[in-house]
């Protein structure tokens, strides 16, 4: 019988709840016992390590699908990566981490991350290598190499699509743009999908260049006077700092174009996992466990054409462009963005959104 345990670590999303409870569903259909780990790392540099035994009462199915994580994903300020690089505490950290990971005597670890998670994990690797160690993808960027989907992207994209069909109505109302603000850090998919789906007149994004006096232009010359702008919050203007709905919000007024900004900020991270997600939940937790029978370690669950499978998280790892972590010295991450031959590019060209400068 394996001892298995869970954690979630990095920004929460939706769909965290679900991939825990199928976890545990499925291991403990094959008499595994589950541990879950509370507040990620933060929980394993407790003396005790703080967890919880899972039974099939400890996160029921009709509560699966809130967002958040029940496991909680840290505290702010606690010891954890960032704050041991501040104070230079690393060394001390990974020992904390790893001595607490041996006295909970886990046979693997399932590590529910990002990007930045799961890079970490890799160029870490020593601290989990008493152990199976098995990532799944999980971030509203999606910015993670080698796979089609993340945990919580569908919903965050819905999120963004609700806010908007609501907005519209408002903007209809006063004769007026709407600049909304989208997260995504320096990864343009969020904004990409949500745009296309709700009818953006503007979808901008970090990975193409635009003209703000081009933009302006394409306002002034839509058939209607009143829209949406949606705008990821990575992109750069060139001569500006500040949020940049901000900065393109003066430039319309300065034209004449009567706008406002709005920020769904963290309500991207919430709402009710959406269907596709708590399909991709099933798929992950599955291939998850399916890697731990097969004493699979260091993989990342991934979709690939349809088909739910793992990866070496070495390949993951090399798959992305390499960055260094700004917060945290002499650690790198591995970073994904939309492809110029995301065919979803052609068709909101094709559907007269101005998205910059087309290639």
């Amino acid at each position: 019988m394996k001892r298995i345990g869970i954690m979630t670590t990095g920004g929460d999303c939706s769909g965290l709840n679900t991939v825990i409870q199928r976890v545990v569903t499925g291991a403990m259909r094959r008499g595994w016992t589950v541990i879950g780990i509370l507040d990620g790392t933060d929980g394993l540099c407790a003396s005790p390590a703080r967890f919880v035994e899972f039974t099939y009462d400890t996160l029921p199915i009709e509560t699966a699908r809130l967002a958040g994580s029940w496991l909680h994903n840290g505290h702010a300020g606690a010891l954890n990566y960032e704050t041991a690089a501040a104070t230079g505490r690393l060394n001390e950290f990974n020992r904390r981490v790893r001595k607490s990971l041996q006295e909970l005597k886990l046979d693997a670890l399932i590590l529910v991350g990002g990007n930045g998670s799961l890079s970490l994990a890799w160029e870490n690797r020593e601290i989990y290598s008493d152990l199976s160690l098995v990532c799944i993808p999980k971030t509203i960027d999606m910015d993670v190499p080698l796979t089609d989907s993340t945990i919580g992207f569908d919903t965050a994209v819905q999120q963004v699509v609700n806010f908007c069909d609501q907005l519209i109505l408002t903007a209809r109302s006063h004769h007026r743009f709407f600049v909304v603000q989208t997260m995504g850090r320096d990864c343009g998919n969020l904004a990409l999908k949500a745009g296309v789906a709700f009818g953006a007149d503007v979808i901008l994004i970090p990975e193409i260049k635009f003209d703000i006096d081009e933009l302006v232009y394409h306002i002034q010359e839509q058939p209607r006077d009143y829209g949406i702008i949606l705008v990821s919050e990575g992109i750069r203007i060139r001569g500006h700092s500040g949020r940049p709905a901000d900065i393109i919000s003066r430039k319309l007024t300065a034209a004449g174009v009567v706008n406002r900004t709005a920020f769904p900020e963290h309500i991207q991270r919430a709402g009710d996992t959406v269907a596709s997600d708590r399909i991709l939940a099933v798929k992950m937790a599955d291939a998850a466990l399916n890697a731990i029978e097969n004493n699979e370690t260091f993989v990342m669950t991934r979709v690939h054409d349809g088909e739910c499978d793992t990866i070496g998280l070495a390949e993951f790892f090399a798959a992305g462009e390499i960055t260094s972590d700004p917060k945290i010295p002499n650690m790198h991450t591995s970073n994904a963005y939309v492809s110029p031959d995301d065919p979803l590019l052609a068709v909101a060209y094709n559907m007269g959104i101005y998205m910059g400068t087309e290639e």
